[in-house]
């Protein structure tokens, strides 16, 4: 287990529910990785480096809704700028799976 936060700190980490509009492969990046346009709605549409190439095609990533860390500083990767971070957990063959809704929530929606 990592250290303990406060509920409190918690509620600063802006955790939202976007969906997938556009995926590039990302041949500059170090690890194997997608470039991914991400629609939060009101938030707008913000980028994001994502390694889940491993469990994940390009087209089946097309439409798919994700969750994601919002309010992080924006980060450059290998030139392009990652604005989002996309959640994830590292399964068993040391690949990624995203965290998602299992039904359709409106986009930019916190989760809580």
């Amino acid at each position: 287990m990592g250290e303990t936060i406060s509920f409190g700190e918690f509620e600063k980490i802006e955790i939202r529910a976007g969906k997938i509009v556009r995926v590039e492969d990302f041949p500059e990046a170090k690890k194997p990785a997608f470039r991914l346009w991400i629609d939060f709605g009101a938030l707008g549409i913000k980028k994001s480096s994502a390694q889940i190439t491993k469990n994940y095609s390009k087209e089946a990533l097309l439409g798919k809704q994700i969750i994601a860390v919002t309010n992080f500083p924006k980060k450059n990767i290998a030139g392009f700028e990652s604005e989002v971070l996309v959640l994830g957990i590292v399964d068993s063959k040391k690949g990624v799976v995203l965290v998602k809704p299992d039904q359709e929530v409106g986009l930019g929606e916190r989760l809580w």
